[in-house]
């Protein structure tokens, strides 16, 4: 602690900029566990309540694949399988809508391909069903523009079976 106090003064006043890398996590450190002892007393008093709540509410609205944005356009989950014989919903569960890909995982051939098996699907435009997120990944979020999210559940179930 007498060293950091020392080391603070020096710090200060730019006289050290020659020994930077090494008396810098001198100074983070301290500051850390400072602000950590007064950041968990001043949070933790009255959120309880609010914060089990607010993770219970998201339990419920994250357990289905479709849900809508703030401009009403449906957001849907999927669990993207590529480099399948052909493009076919698989299943919907909690985690996403399954579908397998008739196209490589290589050059973002797989997200074309889902985008236009998922628009032909649906019945609306290629330019209606955009990819939001995960276009490097199996976990993939897709908005679809132009349907309500009962058609679109309906639509996909019948693929499924």
């Amino acid at each position: 602690m007498i060293l950091a106090r020392g080391v603070r003064c020096l710090w200060e006043s730019h006289n050290i900029r020659l020994f930077q890398p090494n008396f810098a996590g001198i100074l983070e450190t301290n500051d850390k566990r400072n602000s950590r002892k007064m950041g968990k007393s001043s949070k933790t008093k009255g959120n309880k309540g609010k914060d089990a709540q607010q993770a219970d509410t998201g339990k419920a609205a994250s357990d289905s694949p479709f849900s809508t944005d703030k401009t009403g356009n449906v957001l849907l989950k999927i669990v993207a399988k590529p480099g399948a014989k052909e493009s076919k919903v698989t299943d919907i569960s909690s985690e996403g809508v399954g579908v397998q890909i008739g196209a490589p995982p290589m050059d973002g051939e797989a997200n074309a391909e889902l985008v236009k098996f998922l628009a032909s699907a649906l019945g609306v435009r290629k330019s209606d069903v955009s990819l939001e997120r995960g276009s490097k990944s199996r976990q993939k979020t897709v908005c679809v523009c132009g349907l309500p999210v009962e058609d679109i559940e309906t639509k996909l179930r019948n693929l499924c079976s």
